[in-house]
C-alpha cells in the first residue's frame, strides 16, 4: 500500500483524484497540501493547510510514495500572467523539488495538450517549461499527463463555458483535431492513479487517447 501526496486537490481533477484515492485499496493514506481546508474527513486523509509562498514552512512534510500534481488556475481567476505562472509553474515545481529532497520516487503531473517550452502561446509555453524542468529533478518515475479541455462539474456555473465544452465534444468526429476534444476530469484522475502505481517506464508522456485507455483499466 502506498502513500499518495496531492496538490491541486480543490480543482476539477484534484477533487476527483482525492475521492478515488481514498477508495483505492492500493493506497493507505492520502496527504493533501492545500490553501484551505477541504471540508471533509476520512481516516485515510491528512490535510496540511499551507501558504504555497512559504515552502520553507511545509516542504519537510512532502513525504510519501507518489506525488500527484494537479494544480492550476485560469488567467481570469489569476488576473495577471505573473500570478498564473506562480500557481501553474512555481508552486508545482517547488513542491516537486521538496518531494525529491524527501525521497518521493514518483511524480504524476497534469500538464496540457500542446504544451511546449517553445510555444508562442503563454499557457502552452508555461506548461512546457514545467515539463522540461521536472524532467531534470531525477524522479525514479515521471508521468506527464496531457489532457485537452476538462469537462466536469465546476463549483462556479459558467453557462457560456459549459456550452462551448459541449460543442467541442464534436471534435472527436473531425480527423486531425480529435486530440483536443474535452475529457471528463474523473477520467483523467483514474488514469493518473493507474499510471502512478506502475514502476516503468522511467519517463512517460501520456496524451489524450492514452488517457482514455488508462482510465479504462
Amino acid at each position: 500500500m502506498a502513500i499518495a501526496i496531492v496538490i491541486g486537490a480543490t480543482g476539477l481533477v484534484g477533487t476527483q483524484l482525492v475521492e478515488l484515492l481514498l477508495r483505492d485499496k492500493r493506497f493507505e493514506k492520502v496527504v493533501v497540501f492545500a490553501r484551505k481546508d477541504l471540508g471533509k474527513t476520512d481516516p485515510g486523509l491528512v490535510v496540511h493547510t499551507v501558504d504555497f509562498d512559504q515552502p520553507e514552512k511545509w516542504s519537510h512534510l512532502v513525504e510519501g510514495d507518489i506525488l500527484f500534481s494537479a494544480m492550476g488556475t485560469t488567467i481570469s481567476k489569476a488576473k495577471t500572467k505573473a500570478s498564473q505562472y506562480r500557481v501553474d509553474y512555481l508552486y508545482q515545481y517547488q513542491t516537486a523539488q521538496s518531494a525529491i529532497v524527501n525521497g518521493v520516487k514518483t511524480l504524476v503531473l497534469v500538464s496540457s495538450a500542446g504544451a511546449s517550452e517553445h510555444s508562442k502561446i503563454f499557457y502552452s509555453r508555461m506548461k512546457g517549461e514545467l515539463e522540461r524542468d521536472v524532467r531534470e529533478l531525477g524522479f525514479s518515475r515521471l508521468v506527464i499527463v496531457q489532457p485537452s479541455i476538462l469537462d466536469g462539474e465546476r463549483p462556479e456555473k459558467r453557462a457560456a463555458e459549459q456550452f462551448s465544452i459541449q460543442m467541442m465534444h464534436l471534435l472527436k468526429y473531425i480527423p486531425g483535431i480529435s486530440k483536443y476534444r474535452p475529457i471528463p476530469a474523473q477520467t483523467v484522475a483514474k488514469a493518473m492513479i493507474n499510471l502512478g502505481i506502475r514502476t516503468s517506464p522511467a519517463i512517460e508522456t501520456v496524451t489524450l487517447e492514452k488517457i482514455f485507455e488508462e482510465a479504462a483499466d
